[in-house]
């Protein structure tokens, strides 16, 4: 069998072609290349298939996080929770907007983060928590919301690997304010980068919109200091193509995702864990591989994968607190113990809509006799 990667854009390219090239003959025809009809009608599509009220496309994840944090007042001398089992970009958004990352570890079998702890790292200067939905499900945001309540603090929803997921049947950003990625690899992802803000209050998106448009909803109006992050056209068009697809190949993630659990029941790795309530949409399937608390025998099994045609993968190997970068928050190793565990077990294996049950069994079959050495 051939090489099965971890991702097949590819196959997800060959689904949509024809629709992507009508489509950017229409923008370069109406020269929308900023803003424009299609974006527009990515937005009003997205909202509605996420059950929200308003959409603002920008033009990545990072910067659509930056955006959610500051259109809830976060800036200079505030301080922001999130889990330290997140990719940097996550930090990077919180200290962008002129705030002090506020590290917290992990629910040790969902990986999502620790609502206690959480609520516990809370001070007078916390001015937002940030639950990441990590691997395509939701994190527990409404025990959040329940803790907060009356504090003032607010939540902003990092959403960037969840298109599509549900919690207790409503998806991010419903009750509140959320960011998104469309990074290629994403479930709905765009030829580039590309993001968005989804929230239900209708003053919220307004700001969005006029911080990623330096400021202000019209031309040459600056009412407050922004910066430029704006969805293009030719990626709307990508991304609304796509979008049509979504709900189904959603679906077949989740079918993949109950096949890799069958044929891997009696392999020695740890497979994933749903939190009760949710709708998972298996951005990533990462099963732990038990070590002795370094990633040595991951690795290994990552190698031994990789040589064998499979592309398996690790993401996040590092938390926040261990990133050269963010080494100013003065966490030393064991400061988070759940996320540096996980950090050096977790292996993801390749799943996308178009994988085939004959390569889930290669794949399974693979990662056991990698784990056989």
């Amino acid at each position: 069998m051939p090489g099965i990667p971890l991702v097949d854009l590819a196959a997800a390219h060959a689904e949509v072609a024809e629709e992507v090239e009508a489509g950017f003959k229409r923008v370069v025809a109406d020269t929308a290349f900023i803003g424009g009809a299609e974006v527009a009608a990515f937005e009003r599509e997205y909202a509605a298939f996420g059950g929200v009220a308003h959409c603002v496309g920008v033009a990545n994840g990072t910067d659509a996080l930056e955006l959610a944090l500051r259109a809830v007042g976060v800036g200079p001398g505030d301080e922001v929770v999130l889990p330290t089992n997140t990719f940097v970009a996550t930090a990077e958004a919180v200290a962008r907007a002129g705030a002090r990352p506020v590290l917290v570890d992990c629910d040790p079998d969902t990986y999502l983060i620790d609502v206690e702890a959480a609520l516990a790292a809370v001070t007078p200067a916390t001015r937002a928590v940030v639950p990441v939905h990590l691997y395509g499900q939701l994190a527990p945001v409404e025990r959040l919301r329940e803790g907060l309540a009356g504090s003032g603090v607010a939540v902003v929803e990092d959403a960037a690997q969840c298109q599509g997921a549900l919690r207790h049947g409503r998806g991010a950003g419903v009750d509140g304010i959320a960011a998104t990625s469309f990074y290629p690899g994403k479930n709905l992802g765009a030829y580039g980068d590309a993001g968005a803000v989804v929230t239900a209050d209708a003053d919220l998106a307004r700001t969005v919109r006029a911080l990623g448009s330096h400021g202000g909803l019209t031309k040459y109006a600056h009412d407050m200091v922004g910066f430029n992050s704006r969805l293009d056209g030719l990626q709307a068009v990508v991304l609304r193509a796509k979008l049509a697809r979504l709900a189904a190949w959603n679906a077949a993630r989740r079918a993949a995702a109950e096949r890799y659990h069958a044929l891997l029941e009696s392999v020695d790795v740890v497979r994933p864990v749903t939190l009760p309530g949710n709708e998972h949409v298996w951005h990533l399937y990462c099963v732990r591989v038990p070590g002795d608390g370094t990633p040595a025998r991951r690795d290994a099994v990552l190698a031994r994968l990789n040589a064998a045609g499979v592309g398996a993968g690790i993401h996040y190997p590092v938390p926040v607190h261990r990133t050269p970068a963010f080494a100013g928050l003065g966490h030393r190793e064991g400061a988070f113990p759940r996320a540096e565990r996980i950090a050096s077990e977790l292996l993801s294996l390749p799943i996308y809509p178009q994988i085939t049950p004959d390569q889930q069994e290669a794949v399974a079959a693979a990662l056991v006799a990698a784990l056989a050495g």
